[in-house]
């Protein structure tokens, strides 16, 4: 091989960890330069070995998947010093013709190298066969296998630790998912008109170990491949709440795109109030076919289930989700709303989002709002309902019922000192 080919597969290490592809590419250079017919990756098991990756020409005599007995065939025998790594002729070598697979194949010429893990222990082999004998084989072509077959045993243990990573968070979600968690907190969303509450955030809480933000806990889900699942848990638990709330008020769900894609969303809010149920997209969800979520949501918002547009003004990706979904709600993000008393930038956005949503018949919900001058100057604005730490924070289902109680009587008494 020369140095130029050699610097080029060589120079994978420094790619990030792609797995099957990476090894895929290793096993087509060396094979071809070879000019052997057959290139293997094998992982030893108990009893058999895998062929986990296969590269030849056409129709070859072994597929990825297929497994033999470890008895079976060179590697093994290589590995326990039975056979030499590099048998240039099979012919010349009684050892190797005693094999069946040598006439079988046939096998002509053949070199092998163990794979050895970090940690020392043999995960398999990496072998090429050619039909023919190849005089031409030297310890040099050896020695540069060898060097392969260092860079496939990183690429590979990149992927073992994938693979035990991933198993980790399934085994935690799952752990989740057979539990009471997440519990769910309501944050009040007052109607400015009146000050009276109009609706209620659902939110998440996870009381589990590792301790983290339910983002995190969703984004685990998610590369565990159970997002939809503890998104459908999670909005199942909060909708148990729905029947004790006033009925005059709403309930917003954050909700992935993921999940209104995958035809679940019907059956799991059948049972509520379509007037009742906002869906919110926030401005970190990632939408890839605009087409297909439109399409997936205009049965729910035919029957009555809103949508609304979480985080506005937070970053681009919102403004994409305005313009495509057309929302019937926008909540302008709390770092567009907090200090907006005393930043006229700040003004500038919320002003023109505010006017853009009465334009095309949007509803503003401002977030995040901590101080009555903030308040004031959202009111000014035109937004049309409001929620933050200053008017109420997430509560239990428990306590939004009281704070329900104390808003009444609240109103009640105003009432009663305008008409004294």
């Amino acid at each position: 091989m020369s140095a130029t080919q050699l610097a080029s597969v060589v120079s994978l290490k420094s790619e990030a960890p792609t797995g099957t592809g990476c090894i895929d590419k290793v096993l087509r250079a060396l094979r071809t330069h070879l000019g052997m017919d057959v290139a293997f990756v094998s992982q030893f098991r108990t009893s058999d070995r895998v062929f986990i990756h296969v590269d030849t020409d056409g129709d070859g005599p072994i597929r990825p998947g297929d497994a033999l007995p470890l008895d079976v065939g060179y590697c093994l025998k290589v590995v326990e010093g039975e056979l030499p790594e590099l048998i240039a002729n099979t012919g010349e070598l009684p050892e190797a013709l005693a094999i069946p697979e040598t006439l079988a194949l046939p096998i002509g010429s053949h070199m092998s190298v163990p794979i050895y893990l970090s940690d020392g222990r043999l995960y398999g082999t990496f072998c090429c066969f050619g039909y023919s004998a190849d005089s031409s084989l030297g310890q040099r072509d050896l020695l540069v296998m060898k060097v392969f077959a260092e860079l496939i045993a990183d690429r590979i243990e990149g992927d073992l630790t994938l693979v035990r990573d991933r198993v980790a968070k399934h085994r935690r979600i799952s752990a989740v998912l057979a539990s009471q968690q997440p519990s769910i907190v309501y944050q009040p969303i007052f109607d400015f008109q009146g000050m009276s509450i109009c609706g209620w955030e659902c939110l998440s809480r996870f009381n589990l170990v590792p301790v983290r933000s339910p983002d995190q806990w969703f984004k685990e889900a998610a590369e565990a491949g159970l997002g939809v699942e503890l998104e459908c848990h999670a909005i199942a638990a909060a909708l148990k709440g729905m029947d004790a709330l006033p009925s005059g008020t709403y309930l917003t769900i954050n909700c992935s795109p993921q999940l209104m894609l995958s035809g679940r969303l019907t059956d799991l809010l059948s049972p509520c109030p379509a007037s009742r149920l906002v869906l919110e997209i926030t401005e970190h969800a990632i939408v890839n076919d605009y087409t297909g979520l439109l399409k997936a949501l205009k049965p729910l918002r035919q029957n009555g289930v809103r949508v609304a547009i979480d985080d506005a003004g937070a970053g681009y990706a919102s403004m994409r989700h305005i313009l495509q979904l057309r929302p019937d709600m926008i909540k302008l993000d709390m770092s567009l709303t907090q200090g907006i008393d005393h930043d006229p930038q700040k003004r500038a956005m919320a002003s023109a989002l505010i006017a853009f949503a009465r334009e095309t018949g949007s509803t503003i919900v401002a977030e995040g709002v901590e101080t009555q001058s903030e308040l004031d100057a959202l009111r000014l604005l035109g937004a049309n309902k409001v929620q933050g730490y200053l008017l109420g924070r997430p509560l239990s289902l428990i306590d939004a019922l009281a704070l329900v109680e104390r808003v009444a009587v609240n109103s009640l008494d105003d009432s009663m000192a305008s008409s004294a």
